[in-house]
């Protein structure tokens, strides 16, 4: 199974995010024309909406037992935080991203813990970096010029909302062949934080 660590962000947060998407995806700047390579940018949809704490990739069936007791762990030893989507980014021309605000400092905490839950059940793990929060909206096959959604989304704020569970997730790759499929996710497990 290819899974991962996250945190899911409420309804009412996708909602807005939504508007917000929609907004910057359909009014170019003015006096602009729709922005070069819009047509290269695949969209996000709202059932991928999440911010990833820890990748693992493919995770074999004898190792969850462990797994799921140390993300338990991890998420107990968490406690709640606020969280709410801001701004936005980009790495690169690969992929626009919004961030988040609120409890950044808890988040890193949590995803390292989520980190350090996967690699003591076995889990090979990437090189540990520095955890940024983001959710991804749009990946890019290059030459598009990300800045006009970048300038739309800058100012997003949305609505505070308390975090209080990590979720494990499972990724189910696209098998179709159809052009424009996405993936699938499905929420395998969550914990709640706190003691």
């Amino acid at each position: 199974m290819r899974l991962f660590a996250a945190v899911m962000p409420p309804q009412k947060a996708v909602d807005e995010l939504r508007e917000a998407v929609e907004a910057a995806r359909d009014a170019p700047p003015v006096g602009q024309d729709r922005p070069t390579g819009h047509d290269r940018l695949r969209w996000t949809g709202e059932a991928g909406w999440h911010f990833t704490l820890a990748f693992m990739g493919e995770v074999r069936d004898p190792v969850l037992p462990d797994l799921y007791a140390r993300l338990a762990r991890a998420a107990h030893r968490t406690d709640p935080f606020p969280l709410r989507i801001h701004g936005s980014g980009h790495f690169g021309e690969r992929a626009l991203w919004v961030g988040a605000a609120g409890g950044l400092d808890q988040m890193r905490m949590l995803a390292e813990r989520a980190d350090a839950a996967a690699r003591r059940a076995g889990i090979p793990m990437d090189q540990h970096r520095r955890y940024t929060a983001h959710l991804t909206l749009a990946r890019s096959h290059g030459g598009t010029d990300l800045h006009p959604y970048l300038e739309a989304l800058a100012g997003f704020e949305g609505t505070p909302w308390q975090v209080g569970e990590l979720s494990l997730v499972r990724s189910n790759l696209p098998t179709g062949g159809v052009p424009g499929e996405q993936p699938r996710y499905e929420v395998l497990e969550a914990w709640p934080l706190g003691a």
